[in-house]
């Protein structure tokens, strides 16, 4: 097979203004999630009830606007390509919608403060729903080599764990902790300067990176029923997206399980253990390239998780003065399909591609979002209702103040949520995985085929 010119391997300066872009959609999506539950009902006053109407009605725009904005963008036909005007003009957008999250006049009234968290929330959504979901259709249809897409996968991991962390770290240092004057001033300007600084970089990768229109220039336009029909009848897809629920799961519990590992088992600083966490993350992400060319990125995949298996069963029984080894296998372990899933996921939509001869980057990974977001309201139910069958005692129960000395029920309830349930749901991601078909020779013959496809489009 001869190449055309533009089948090149991605250049370096493209994995920095990738990762770059990557941080900064992670540094507002991380301070949006850690910090908007405390500015609405402890900072402005906000009723539960009226937070818990605006999360359900959140969470039903959540779920279906990915696969809608797949749809529109798989169909979108415009000078600058179908995924970068979105890119491009949706930033200013994030960075204008972000910052009208946090300024909700003070003196409003409770149904006042509830429509604007509503309405500016659905806004923000919508934002970075778009720019999230174009960020990673872009990825398969860049390359059609295996270790570019790796590489592209591997910066977006691991730059999206730095902008996650400073996402609990800026909030830390800018919001007001008692009641001095202008402090909810300060955390406001220095939420905007975030929300310019990560639209900014978001923005410039528009200008980076370049679309190759040739792939879909002479592709039909998509209905909605066969967008529906072609997507949900991928058996590749579907298994690839049923792991990768497993996996969100796990990784909603492990966030918030840290800090009770921290403070009632371990009994160390939080930030301590969730150091024991995160570099091995980091290094698992470092790892995932390695690995994936030794024995394939199906078999690292399964690899990786096992590995995090072992590290969550192990804290059902483990001492409590061992806790942190098993939190560094559990992070090494779930750094891996940071960086692995959608190289998964992008032989689907290569899959796809040969089935309906379109390129449907955007119904793939919408579908992905619709099915897996699931799993973060389930890993977020799951350990309160843990607890309070062991018979956790709360702060608010005593009196505001932690309460160490927790019944023996209430410690392996705290075990088995952090350890078991997740372990679990690790192996029944390597079980679905063992029936995921793009493997072996199809999967050599499938390369070579939309490599071929593609080498034509562009020579034509």
């Amino acid at each position: 097979m001869t190449e055309s010119k533009s089948l090149k391997k991605i250049t370096g300066s493209l994995l920095v203004y990738w990762g770059l872009a990557s941080m900064g959609l992670a540094l507002i999506g991380g301070i949006f999630g850690s910090t908007l539950p405390i500015f609405y009902q402890d900072y402005l006053g906000l009723g539960a009830r009226w937070i818990s109407l605006v999360s359900l009605l959140y969470a039903l725009w959540n779920a279906v606007n990915d696969p809608l904005f797949g749809f529109i963008t798989d169909n979108t036909r415009s000078r600058l390509g179908r995924r970068i005007p979105y890119l491009r003009f949706t930033a200013p957008f994030l960075a204008l919608t972000f910052f009208l999250v946090w300024m909700v006049p003070e003196s409003a009234s409770d149904f006042a403060v509830f429509l604007w968290m509503l309405l500016s929330m659905l806004l923000y959504d919508t934002s970075f729903t778009i720019i999230g979901l174009v960020h990673s259709a872009l990825l398969p249809e860049l390359s059609e080599y295996e270790d570019d897409r790796g590489a592209l996968q591997g910066v977006s991991a691991f730059a999206s764990l730095i902008g996650f962390a400073l996402g609990f770290i800026i909030p830390q240092l800018f919001r007001p902790k008692g009641d001095e004057p202008g402090s909810l001033l300060t955390m406001r300007l220095a939420l905007l300067a975030v929300g310019i600084i990560g639209a900014a970089l978001i923005f410039l990768l528009s200008y980076k990176v370049k679309e190759r229109p040739a792939l879909s220039r002479n592709d039909e336009k998509v209905t909605f029923k066969e967008f529906i029909s072609f997507t949900f009848s991928s058996r590749s897809a579907l298994i690839v997206i049923a792991a990768n629920f497993m996996r969100i799961l796990v990784q909603t519990i492990m966030m918030g399980a840290v800090f009770y590992l921290a403070d009632y088992l371990v009994r160390i600083n939080g930030m301590i253990l969730m150091l024991f966490f995160f570099i091995p993350m980091v290094a698992g992400i470092g790892t995932a390239g390695v690995i994936r060319k030794k024995v394939g990125v199906l078999a690292a995949q399964q690899l990786y998780l096992a590995i995090g298996a072992v590290g969550l069963f192990s804290m059902l029984f483990m001492p409590v003065s061992l806790l942190p080894l098993s939190v560094l296998i559990t992070g090494f372990g779930m750094g891996g399909p940071e960086a692995l899933t959608y190289v998964l996921l992008s032989q689907t939509i290569d899959e796809d591609e040969l089935r309906s001869g379109r390129r449907r980057e955007g119904a793939f990974f919408g579908t992905n979002a619709l099915l897996t977001k699931p799993a973060q309201s389930l890993g977020i139910a799951i350990p309160p209702l843990i607890l309070e069958q062991t018979g956790f005692i709360t702060r608010e129960a005593n009196g505001g103040r932690i309460f160490f000395d927790q019944p023996a029920a209430a410690l392996m309830g705290i075990r088995i949520y952090t350890g078991l349930i997740p372990a679990l749901a690790y192996l029944l991601a390597i079980l679905i995985l063992v029936f995921y078909p793009i493997r072996g020779a199809y999967k050599q013959k499938l390369e070579q085929q939309v490599m071929d496809r593609h080498t034509a489009k562009e020579n034509t």
